[in-house]
């Protein structure tokens, strides 16, 4: 089964071809960073203007790139949530053209579950039904949570951030430190060589144990970052100089405080759940301290940890098209593209 894939849930426009749901043909991802970076974060309106004029390119260069000829594919995968509704609806519009043109069946994917299923489509990953069942964090700009997998379409959320998500939290560190945009990336780079217990930052819902929020989720197994960033905003009210001496150590405390809170959440889990693999997927799966951290926790809970490639780690349309693809190899329907659902909830089978 060959898929074209379709993502432009945010201020990606991407298009990949992928075989089987595992093999990535081509992917071509048209990034808007630059565009972005002098407001310090995603501006809905110039994403979605920005979409309507890469979208035929991406599309056209994914289809090149394979060396597909448009009536081999067998249909198109795109993201209809979630994410910014003004950026869906461009990469929604133009999938159903394209299906409509084509003759071919257009299928919605969840973001998210794309972000699960971008963990297999390294060459060496196990297949989804040798893996599972297995503990996921998924961390993103967008999304921080951690899901149990126990097969493609069944999914289970234990926890998830209750305001902002890591990588977002980043965003907003980075800016207080001057560090520029996306966030991530630029704390990253400047937290090296830096102390990163220089300043100990809280870590949010450090404390919290045996309750449950409104939607019955256990409080110990979930995110909080407002507090973070807001430690880190009086900090520098308070030290301003330290910005000029000490940034590489704000950066590495800053750092190590995020990606703390991620692995005692992980921990919890894993103790939790007993479960023998653990993967991590999303754009913050990229940091090489989370990815230490994580490497550490599977080897002390014998477990086997799976970790995104790098090239797919970022919003990505080569996930699309193997979230779809995978599900039509494990006999689950693919729902139809019809409409863009900015909140679109991880739902099991």
């Amino acid at each position: 089964m060959i898929l074209l894939g379709i993502e432009s849930s945010c201020d990606e426009t991407a298009a990949a071809v992928v075989r089987d749901g595992r093999h990535v043909l081509s992917s071509v991802i048209h990034s808007q960073i630059a565009s972005h970076r002098p407001y310090g974060g995603v501006v809905p309106e110039i994403a979605s203007r920005a979409h309507v004029g890469a979208f035929p390119v991406v599309t056209a260069a994914a289809m090149e790139q394979a060396g597909i000829a448009w009536r081999d594919l067998d249909a198109i995968a795109v993201t209809h949530g979630p994410g910014l509704v003004s950026s869906l609806l461009i990469g929604l519009s133009g999938a159903r053209a394209l299906g409509q043109a084509l003759g071919k069946p257009v299928w919605g994917v969840n973001h998210i579950e794309a972000h699960l299923a971008g963990m297999f489509l390294a060459p060496a990953a196990p297949a989804p039904d040798a893996a599972c069942p297995l503990l996921a964090l998924m961390v993103s700009g967008g999304h921080t949570c951690l899901v149990e997998m126990t097969a493609v379409g069944q999914y289970r959320i234990l926890g998830q951030t209750l305001d902002d998500a890591a990588g977002e939290c980043l965003d907003k560190g980075a800016n207080l430190l001057g560090l520029g945009y996306p966030g991530g990336p630029a704390i990253e780079r400047a937290a090296q060589g830096g102390h990163p217990d220089y300043v100990h930052f809280p870590r949010g819902l450090e404390h919290a144990r045996h309750r449950t929020t409104d939607n019955g989720l256990a409080i110990d197994m979930c995110f909080s970052f407002s507090g973070l960033k807001t430690a880190l905003l009086y900090h520098l009210k308070k030290h301003p100089e330290e910005l000029d001496g000490h940034r590489a150590d704000l950066a590495a405390s800053y750092q190590q405080a995020v990606m703390d809170s991620l692995a005692q959440r992980v921990e919890r889990a894993l103790a939790v759940t007993g479960a023998r693999t653990l993967a991590c997927v999303g754009g913050v799966a990229k940091n090489a301290l989370l990815r230490g951290k994580l490497e550490a926790l599977a080897r002390r809970h014998s477990a086997t940890l799976i970790l995104t490639p790098l090239a797919y780690c970022t919003d990505n349309a080569a996930m699309v098209a193997a979230a779809a693809g995978l599900r039509v190899l494990a006999g689950l329907d693919n729902p139809p593209a019809l409409e863009a659902d900015p909140s679109l909830p991880l739902v099991g089978e």
